[in-house]
């Protein structure tokens, strides 16, 4: 199995799930030497900084428990980098989400982890 492929895939359906939801894609794919984010996007006027998780069953259990504190250490840098970088305000609204995909079935996980 090709992981890279397979995580491509999961994104992509991650997208169009977001999109069917109201979410504009601002990003896909960024990567920092700290850190990396999916996908990022606007929705309900927060900037959205999403991790997807992906497994074709729930034997191994939820995606979203992969999500651990070192994963959610490294998002939440490449976000504040990201932030930077684009010139946001400082009180810029932020929210850290979790797309969990266990075969066809979508778990948006709104807000699951704070930024500090």
């Amino acid at each position: 199995m090709n992981k890279r492929k397979t995580g491509g895939e999961a994104e992509a359906k991650a997208v169009r799930f977001l999109c069917d939801n109201g979410v504009k894609i601002l990003k896909r794919n960024f990567y920092t030497r700290g850190g990396e984010v999916d996908i990022i996007g606007l929705h309900d006027g927060y900037v959205v900084f999403f991790e997807v998780k992906f497994r074709t069953d729930d034997r191994c259990g939820d995606p979203a428990e992969a999500v651990d504190s070192y994963k959610k250490r490294h998002i939440v840098y490449a976000a504040k980098y990201y932030l930077y970088k684009k010139h946001y305000p400082v009180e810029t609204p932020v929210r850290f989400d979790v797309i969990a995909i266990t075969g066809d079935n979508y778990n948006w996980i709104k807000n699951a982890f704070e930024c500090c």
